[in-house]
C-alpha cells in the first residue's frame, strides 16, 4: 500500500500547534480486523457532539473489516461512502484547508501516514433561540429575528423563498477571525453593476479580523466621513426578504444577528415593516408622524434658540413676557442652557441604555423627572428648555435608526442659530440637503424619488399606497424585471404602461 508522510507530519504539527490547548482533543484508534490500520481524530471540545463521534466514527471505523493491500484512495473512499455515517463527509490535505474546518466544530479523521485527511461535519455547540428583537418590535408581523449563528439567519431568509433564484454566496473575511458572510440576492431582480460593486469592495477588505457587521458595513459604505448611513441594517428575516424582492442585496454575517443591506436610501429611515402589515390609511399616517418626529428632533432646540435671541418679534407678546420671566434668574445664555440639557437627556439616555433593563427604566424616569424639576427650582435653567429638551428627546425616539445622526444635526443646527439666528438655521437646513444630494450608496442616488412628480415614483415614500398600485420595484435599484406582479420586463423597459 502507497504511504506518504505527509499527513503524518501534519499530524504532528498540528498537535504541536495546540499543545498548550485543553480544548483540542486528539483521539487515536485502530481498526479491530487489521491493527496495521491506525486512525487518530481531533476535535474541540464544546463544539462537537460526541455521541456522534462514538456512533458514526470511532465505532463504525474499529469494526469496519478493512483491507491493508487497498490503496491509499479505496481506503478514503471506503470510509468516506460506506463506514462513517455523518451527513457531511469531505477530503482534503493541508493544514491551511484542515484547520477552519477544525476550528468550526468538525471532526478531522486522520488515516496514519496517508496525505489525505477525512473531514466529517460533527458540529454542536449552544445556540440562542429564534425571538423577536428587542429594537424592532411590532404589534403585527413575523416575531422571528436573527441570531448569532450564520446558518439559522440563512435558514430563515431560506425559508421565504420557495424559488431557486435566491442565491446565496458564502466568503471568508479576516486574516485572523475567518469570518464567514453569505451575500444574498435574487437572480434576475438584483441589479448586477450593484453587485459587482459589492463584491469588489469586500475583496478589497484587508482586517484582522470582522466580530460583528458593523465592521464590514464601516469598511465598505460611500462617503465613510459622512454621518449619514449609506447602508442599513435590520435583525429581521422578514426585512431582509422586503428589501431582496426590491432588487437589494442582504449580508448576513456570522457571529451577529445582525443583517445589512445594499444600496440604502434616506426614506428608509422612516419606513418599518410593520408599515406593510397594516391598513394603507394607518401606514400613511405613522410615516407622516416619523417625518414630522424628525423634524422636530432635529430642529426645536435651534428654532427656540432663535426666537428666543435674534427673533422676538416673532413671537406673540403673552408667550415672550412668559419665556423672559421664567428667564429672570437664570444665569446661563440661551445656547448654554439648550447644550447642558441636551447633554443631561443624552447622559440619561445612554445610562438607561448601559443598565440593566429594570435599573436603566427607573434611572431614566427618576432620573429626568428629579433633575428636570430641581434644575427649574434652583434656577439654572428656564421651564421651557425643559420643555424643549423633552420634546426633542421625545421625537427622537420616532426614528430610531437615527439617533447618532440626529444628535449631530442638532448640534450643528443649534450652534448655527447661536451665531445668526433663524438665517443660520436655515443655511444649514440648506447645507444638509447639498450634502444628502450628493451622497451615493453604491451608485444609487441617496435622495431617491424625494421630490419628485411622478405619483408612479411616490407611491411608498411619504405615504404607503395599496398594494394594487405598487406594482413596480424602484426603478434605479431594478433595471429590469421591474413589475411585482404581471409579465417579466424587458432589459431596458421600465415596467410602466
Amino acid at each position: 500500500m502507497e504511504k506518504n508522510e505527509s499527513t503524518k507530519s501534519d499530524l504532528i504539527e498540528l498537535k504541536t500547534m495546540f499543545s498548550n490547548d485543553e480544548t483540542v482533543t486528539f483521539r487515536e484508534f485502530c481498526c479491530k480486523k487489521e491493527p496495521s490500520i491506525c486512525f487518530c481524530i481531533t476535535f474541540v471540545n464544546g463544539m462537537i457532539d460526541k455521541n456522534s463521534i462514538h456512533s458514526q466514527i470511532i465505532k463504525p471505523i474499529i469494526e469496519a473489516e478493512l483491507d491493508d493491500t487497498l490503496d491509499i484512495n479505496q481506503l478514503l473512499n471506503l470510509i468516506s461512502k460506506e463506514i462513517v455515517s455523518a451527513a457531511s463527509v469531505q477530503q482534503s490535505s493541508g493544514l491551511d484547508n484542515i484547520i477552519p474546518f477544525l476550528l468550526t466544530g468538525n471532526t478531522i479523521l486522520f488515516v496514519r501516514e496517508f496525505n489525505k485527511v477525512i473531514i466529517i461535519d460533527t458540529s454542536d455547540w449552544d445556540k440562542r433561540a429564534i425571538t423577536e428583537p428587542e429594537s424592532e418590535r411590532t404589534v403585527t408581523g413575523p416575531r422571528e429575528g436573527f441570531t448569532e449563528n450564520i446558518g439559522t439567519n440563512v435558514m430563515l431568509i431560506r425559508r421565504k423563498f420557495k424559488t431557486r433564484n435566491l442565491k446565496l454566496e458564502f466568503k471568508d473575511i479576516g486574516s485572523e477571525t475567518k469570518t464567514k458572510i453569505c451575500i444574498c440576492y435574487i437572480e434576475g431582480i438584483v441589479n448586477k453593476k450593484i453587485l459587482q460593486e459589492l463584491n469588489r469592495r469586500i475583496e478589497k477588505i484587508d482586517i484582522d479580523g470582522i466580530l460583528d457587521a458593523q465592521y464590514l458595513q464601516e469598511l465598505i459604505k460611500d462617503s465613510p466621513m459622512s454621518p449619514f448611513k449609506t447602508i442599513g441594517y435590520t435583525e429581521r428575516p422578514d426585512v431582509v426578504a422586503g428589501k431582496l424582492l426590491e432588487g437589494r442585496i442582504a449580508i448576513v454575517c456570522e457571529g451577529t444577528p445582525v443583517a445589512i443591506t445594499v444600496p440604502f436610501t434616506f426614506v428608509e429611515y422612516f419606513n418599518v415593516n410593520e408599515d406593510y402589515y397594516s391598513n394603507f390609511y394607518y401606514a400613511t399616517i405613522n410615516r407622516i408622524i416619523r417625518w414630522v418626529g424628525f423634524f422636530l428632533a432635529s430642529s426645536v432646540p435651534a428654532i427656540y434658540l432663535a426666537l428666543v435671541t435674534f427673533h422676538q418679534e416673532m413671537l406673540p407678546t403673552q408667550l415672550l413676557l412668559s419665556i423672559s420671566a421664567s428667564r429672570q434668574n437664570v444665569p446661563f445664555p440661551t445656547i448654554v442652557e439648550a447644550i447642558l440639557m441636551l447633554f443631561v437627556f443624552e447622559l440619561l439616555r445612554e445610562t438607561s441604555v448601559r443598565m440593566p433593563t429594570v435599573i436603566g427604566q427607573t434611572i431614566s424616569i427618576v432620573g429626568a423627572l428629579v433633575i428636570g424639576q430641581a434644575a427649574v427650582e434652583a434656577e439654572l435653567v428656564s421651564a421651557p428648555m425643559i420643555i424643549v429638551a423633552a420634546l426633542t428627546g421625545i421625537t427622537s425616539f420616532v426614528v430610531p435608526k437615527m439617533q447618532g445622526e440626529l444628535i449631530i444635526i442638532r448640534l450643528v443646527f443649534l450652534m448655527s442659530a447661536a451665531y445668526i439666528g433663524l438665517y443660520g438655521y436655515l443655511f444649514s437646513v440648506i447645507g444638509m440637503f447639498i450634502h444628502l444630494a450628493s451622497l451615493r450608496s453604491f451608485g444609487i442616488p441617496y435622495m431617491l424619488d424625494i421630490g419628485t412628480f411622478k405619483p408612479s415614483d411616490a407611491k411608498d415614500i411619504m405615504v404607503r399606497a395599496p398594494w394594487q398600485e405598487m406594482k413596480t420595484r424602484p426603478k434605479l435599484v431594478v433595471q429590469k424585471n421591474r413589475n411585482r406582479v404581471g409579465r417579466e420586463t424587458k432589459e431596458g423597459d421600465n415596467g410602466e404602461k
